[in-house]
């Protein structure tokens, strides 16, 4: 059998995954969904440990495919990092990802950069970063955009700016990166850059809301892609 380990990004948490778990349940799938929206100062690294940590619960004899969602695909790729033997493949999902010492301001540009930085100084008391509206993520449903506004909690400042530290292993693991269209970030030049396929899904950055079953379709092809 294979579990998929979902990890949400920034300023969400695992209700992110609402519309997709019980997709790949129903095609026979395990899911784990870890929360990385823990109120305090935490940083990448800390996030890192809670996705190493929900590895290390999957069963020795299931497959297991590692997803990360837009900032968490930094994040899973250091927890593969650490957990080689027993991730099978990792999946981005309109996902920043970089080699050893790549950060999400490292990858960003300077006006993104200095737009967040200054939120967090003013509104943020300076470590964290107030969460945008559910238009930035692509979801102008009047709905599904109250819903979203709801649930969005605040980003440590800290998980932007901290690097990823990866020995290397990360690298002999198989990745998919899909990347959503029309593209707001370089999500496909990322999932190159590191050595994956790169796949397009016609949707907003917060696919998995507005678009569950074709992102859950592609979740299930990369669990079968040969090892």
């Amino acid at each position: 059998m294979t579990t998929y380990v979902l990890v949400h990004g920034a300023w969400h948490g695992p209700w992110a995954w609402d519309r997709v778990v019980p997709l790949l349940h129903a095609a026979g799938a395990r899911t784990l969904t870890p929360d990385l929206s823990a109120p305090g100062d935490h940083g990448l690294h800390d996030h890192a440990e809670v996705v190493a940590a929900a590895v290390d619960t999957v069963r020795d004899d299931d497959e297991l495919v590692l997803v990360g969602h837009s900032y968490a695909g930094l994040v899973v790729r250091q927890a593969a990092d650490a957990r080689p033997g027993r991730v099978g493949h990792v999946v981005l999902v309109d996902g920043w990802a970089g080699g050893d010492g790549a950060s999400l301001f490292g990858l960003a540009s300077a006006p993104f950069v200095q737009a967040l930085r200054s939120l967090a100084e003013t509104l943020g008391d300076g470590w964290r970063i107030p969460a945008p509206p559910p238009a930035a993520y692509g979801i102008t449903d009047g709905d599904d955009a109250a819903w979203l506004a709801e649930r969005l909690v605040p980003q440590p400042l800290r998980t932007f700016t901290e690097a990823t530290r990866l020995s290397g292993a990360v690298a002999r693991i198989p990745g998919t990166a899909v990347y959503c269209t029309p593209q707001t970030y370089p999500f496909d030049r990322f999932g190159t850059e590191v050595g994956y396929r790169t796949v397009a899904l016609d949707g907003p950055h917060d696919v998995m809301l507005s678009h569950p079953e074709p992102l859950a379709r592609l979740l299930l092809e990369a669990g079968r892609v040969p090892q």
